[in-house]
């Protein structure tokens, strides 16, 4: 017999969840995401597709398609935070229980809802979960925890699952975030100075600061389709600008963080000059747009 709290399957009496799924430029993954999120056995939720002015028609084949769904188009591309907020604010305007942020190129199994409810019903403290995010094709895990690394200034991906119940988990990742209602009550919302990327880190340690819990549940399946991998060099340019924003804030050691990227500032200087790096290139872009941002 499991051990949670039984869960009532009556749609009036189930927690409001509102998904919010953020798009742009789609078209390749968007249906998908919206088919697997109405073939889920949770019956009380709204799904909000908020679109960053997309190019490419999925916008418009989404809205033909899936006549349920809330939509908010965007006058421009405001990125991963400010796209996300204006979905979380209209969700929480209409009384959400809880808001699922979740990438449009992820898929989530049928049982996702139901089970991550039960983990947070059943952990009070918990204020954002995860399901176990595997990669497209099912065969390896693609996020099943999150921890960071003061000293080399990176977050990273845990890729093994600790245990069949619920575990704590140093940060979220962005693309499937169950957050408590009572969260955005405390903290706010995602910071809008990230464009692209750390932003669920930076919204991770938010939330733990207000004496929340971070839980990956186990029981709870997504599957990343990774369209981010499409797009290289500007993944690359914002995950530096980002990081730079996001260990400033919360490094423990500033000392040592000043020490560090010294050193790779030299490193990426030599890239630039002998080895004539594209990649050394967009790097120093981003220091430099972080030294004009952060003055």
């Amino acid at each position: 017999m499991k051990n949670y709290i039984k869960f009532n399957m009556n749609e009036s009496l189930q927690p409001k969840i509102f998904i919010i799924i953020l798009n742009f430029n789609g078209q390749d993954v968007l249906a998908q995401c919206l088919s697997s999120v109405y073939q889920s056995d949770y019956l009380n939720f709204e799904v909000v597709v908020v679109d960053n002015n997309s190019s490419d028609g999925s916008l418009e084949q989404a809205m033909k398609s899936f006549s349920r769904v809330h939509f908010i188009k965007n006058s421009e591309n405001f990125g991963f935070s400010k796209g996300n907020n204006v979905g979380i604010r209209w969700a929480l305007e209409k009384f959400a229980d809880y808001v699922l942020v979740l990438n449009n190129d992820a898929v989530i199994d049928k049982a996702a809802l139901s089970e991550l409810v039960r983990a947070m019903q059943k952990n009070e403290s918990a204020g954002i979960a995860s399901p176990v995010i595997f990669s497209a094709n099912n065969s390896s895990v693609w996020f099943a925890g999150g921890n960071v690394d003061w000293h080399k200034m990176r977050a990273y991906h845990v890729y093994k699952i600790k245990s069949d119940a619920p575990y704590s988990s140093e940060y979220i990742s962005g693309c499937a975030m169950f957050i408590k209602k009572d969260v955005f009550k405390k903290i706010g919302i995602f910071d809008e100075r990230f464009f692209l990327y750390y932003e669920d880190a930076d919204f991770s340690m938010r939330t733990k600061k207000a004496d929340f819990d971070l839980i990956i549940v186990p029981s709870a399946h997504i599957k990343h389709l990774e369209q981010s991998n499409k797009k290289n060099k500007l993944k690359i340019y914002w995950l530096v600008l980002s990081g730079l924003m996001f260990f400033y804030t919360y490094s423990p050691n500033k000392l040592w963080l000043f020490l560090y990227l010294r050193l790779r500032k030299i490193k990426n200087f030599c890239d630039r000059i002998f080895s004539r790096n594209e990649n050394a290139s967009i790097v120093h872009r981003a220091y430099v747009d972080y030294g004009k941002i952060s003055k």
